[in-house]
């Protein structure tokens, strides 16, 4: 199983190859249970409204790398806003 430091680590250095459960590991960690998780997309609440918006989706196995992009947006967003995580 793999730790949320590592997958940030892999998210940062190649978008286009994360595993969506691993996506899914790090958007509970930091945004919390998505609001919406049927069908093949997951939608996560951010504390402001507008982009970058949480909306990641099972292409296979994978995340879409743009989809990674915007999450690694909005961690360092949340981060500005609320300091690092520990």
């Amino acid at each position: 199983m793999a730790k949320i430091k590592d997958i940030l680590v892999q998210m940062v250095q190649n978008p286009k190859d994360v595993r969506f459960i691993d996506l899914c590991k790090v958007c509970n960690r930091y945004f919390g249970e998505p609001r919406q998780s049927s069908s093949s997309h997951r939608i996560y609440k951010t504390p402001w409204q507008g982009d970058p918006r949480i909306n990641i989706q099972n292409h296979k196995g994978k995340a879409k790398a743009y989809q990674v992009k915007q999450v690694l947006l909005a961690i360092e967003r949340l981060e500005v806003d609320h300091g690092p995580e520990k």
